[in-house]
């Protein structure tokens, strides 16, 4: 038996409804919430939440001397149009090196590391 269920998943940044719109755009779902907490339930019923962190600095990646913390893997039908749409709407690419993999590393626009994924 479990002793709890995974609630929204977090992410501190300077701007909760900026980077909200940045994941409804990627992912879909309507941003909800006010300047200092926002959530976007995406369709299938998972929730990410982003919360106000007036200090934010973002996760290194790649570093061998700090942690990124976490980062997502968004799952995609079409790896290169997933980047274009991406870097359209002000990702950076974090990872330029071997493209033929089935994956490509990104930071959002706070800088937290995300991974597009054709698996």
């Amino acid at each position: 038996m479990a002793l709890a269920t995974l609630g929204p998943v977090v992410l501190d940044c300077p701007d909760p409804g900026a980077l909200a719109g940045f994941y409804a755009q990627v992912l879909g779902g309507t941003p909800e919430g006010d300047a200092d907490w926002v959530d976007l339930e995406v369709p299938g019923g998972r929730v990410l939440a982003f919360q106000a962190a007036p200090g934010h600095q973002p996760p290194a990646w790649p570093a061998p001397d700090a942690s990124q913390q976490f980062h997502l893997d968004l799952v995609v039908e079409d790896l290169d149009a997933a980047e274009q749409g991406v870097l359209a709407l002000g990702a950076k690419p974090l990872d330029t090196g071997d493209r033929a993999r089935t994956w490509r590393v990104y930071a959002d626009p706070a800088g937290h590391p995300f991974c597009l994924c054709a698996c």
